[in-house]
């Protein structure tokens, strides 16, 4: 029997700033039934994971070692940072492996125009999805509608070229209410997916933030896991409290936990 985590779903919240109501339906997803299903087959589990590399003295090599496993097991996507996008691109191309690249990463504290930029070229290079990251001090000193405003630019640039756009908000740094607030934010911006960690910060995603913003998005958005995640029990925690993908560079030796050789 999955632990059971207090979810939003419930919580009613405003900003009028911001014109949103957080108590309004925001959709059903079913965690326990999609775990169930991912965790049934490694293909299905391999398919929920970013295949991840973002440490900052990555190789070559090392990308190229990614990619080919990204490939191998046909992860959800290879995320690198941007300086290897065109490289991975190559690598990728007509594998059915997308790419992903982060920006804004890890501090979330880049101009709104160069996040734009930033997205623009790398979706240009050919990256299929992004993850960013909020402008946490921002938030913070309650900037709520210069957040949105910056995530809502970086969506609808991502969006234009077909790629997806998913918004860390690096959740260990936050108070339960700033984790409320910055999902319903990233929401009513246009996310495709609330993300909880960089992995370059306090700590990393904990079933308990994964299940909080699970319950702020509902159906409305995909929650992604990520940070400090290693194990295939970890990743059964996280899918168990609602996340619908992982990020992960200990991907392989999940997957071999369920049976990929």
């Amino acid at each position: 029997m999955p632990t059971q985590f207090p979810t939003a779903q419930q919580v009613r919240y405003t900003d009028p700033e911001m014109d949103f109501d957080s108590d309004s339906d925001s959709g059903y997803f079913d965690a326990a039934g999609f775990a169930a299903d991912t965790l049934s087959d490694w293909h299905k589990l391999a398919a929920v994971i970013d295949h991840t590399l973002l440490k900052p003295d990555a190789t070559r090599t090392q990308v190229e070692n990614l990619c080919d496993e990204a490939i191998r097991y046909q992860f959800a996507c290879a995320m690198i940072n941007p300086v290897w996008a065109g490289l991975a691109t190559q690598l990728l191309s007509g594998t059915g492996v997308p790419l992903g690249v982060v920006i804004g990463f890890p501090l979330g504290a880049s101009l709104g125009s160069t996040l734009r930029h930033e997205a623009e070229s790398l979706c240009r290079l050919g990256a299929k999805e992004l993850d960013m990251v909020i402008s946490v001090g921002q938030l913070k000193s309650g900037e709520h509608a210069a957040v949105e405003r910056t995530i809502r630019g970086a969506v609808e640039v991502a969006h234009d070229h077909g790629a997806l756009l998913k918004v860390i908000l690096e959740t260990c740094l936050l108070t339960v209410e700033e984790k409320l607030r910055a999902s319903e934010i990233a929401i009513q911006a246009g996310t495709d997916f609330l993300k909880t960690s960089t992995g370059f910060s306090t700590s990393g995603a904990t079933p308990g933030d994964v299940a909080l913003l699970r319950g702020v998005a509902g159906a409305r958005c995909g929650v992604k896991a990520s940070g400090g995640i290693r194990t295939l029990a970890d990743a059964r925690a996280m899918l168990e409290a609602g996340a619908n993908r992982i990020g992960a560079s200990a991907s392989v030796a999940m997957v071999r936990e369920l049976g990929a050789e």
